[in-house]
C-alpha cells in the first residue's frame, strides 16, 4: 500500500503539469489575437447569399484593438462604421459579440449577439456557436456559426458565417503593411 501511495505521490506532479501546460487553443486564438494588436486589414466581400446585399462592392477594413480585457475589430464597410466584433476570454470559454451601433454611438436593436468558440479550433481559426440571446434576437440563427481564421502567416483574415450548415457570407482581408 505504501508504495502505491508512493508511486502516485511521485505521478501527481507529473500529471497537474501535464494538465497546466495543456495548450488551449481558445487561448491560443486570444494570443494570436494579442500578437496582432495595431495590425489593420483590408478587403471585401467574397459571398453572401444574397447577391443584392449591400456590402457587395464595398471596401471592408479593420483594425485589431486590445483592451484590457477583449479584443476589438472595429469593422468598416465603405463609411458604414456601426460594426464591431469583439473576443473576450471568460470563464465559460472564448466568447465572440457583434456590437452593432447607430451613428449617434446608441445600440442597434439587434447588437450584441454572437456565442462561444466550440472546442475545434486552434491557433489560428475558430468558430462560434449562436447563443440563447442569439436566438432571441433574431428567430432562424439557432444554427449560427461564425468562423474566424487567420492564415498561417497572419496576412489573411477571413470571417464566414454558416446557417443551417450552409455558406451565408464570407469576408477575406489582407494584413496592410504598416
Amino acid at each position: 500500500m505504501k508504495l502505491r501511495l508512493s508511486v502516485i505521490a511521485a505521478c501527481l506532479p507529473l500529471i497537474c503539469a501535464a494538465t497546466a501546460t495543456a495548450a488551449d487553443s481558445r487561448d491560443q486564438f486570444m494570443a494570436t489575437l494579442q500578437g496582432m494588436c495595431g495590425a489593420r486589414f483590408e478587403g471585401a466581400l467574397t459571398y453572401a447569399i444574397d447577391p443584392k446585399n449591400p456590402y457587395v462592392g464595398q471596401v471592408m477594413s479593420t483594425e485589431i484593438i486590445c483592451t484590457g480585457k477583449d479584443v476589438r475589430l472595429p469593422v468598416l464597410v465603405g463609411e458604414d462604421r456601426s460594426r464591431t466584433w469583439i473576443f473576450t476570454r471568460t470563464s465559460a470559454g472564448l466568447d465572440l459579440r457583434h456590437d452593432h451601433r447607430h451613428t449617434d454611438g446608441t445600440p442597434e436593436t439587434v447588437t450584441m449577439y454572437g456565442g462561444l468558440a466550440n472546442d475545434t479550433g486552434s491557433a489560428l481559426s475558430q468558430s462560434f456557436l449562436a447563443d440563447a440571446i442569439t436566438f432571441k434576437l433574431f428567430p432562424g440563427s439557432e444554427t449560427n456559426v461564425w468562423t474566424t481564421s487567420f492564415s498561417a502567416d497572419g496576412t489573411v483574415l477571413t470571417y464566414h458565417l454558416d446557417r443551417h450548415a450552409k455558406p451565408r457570407i464570407e469576408f477575406v482581408m489582407q494584413r496592410l503593411a504598416r
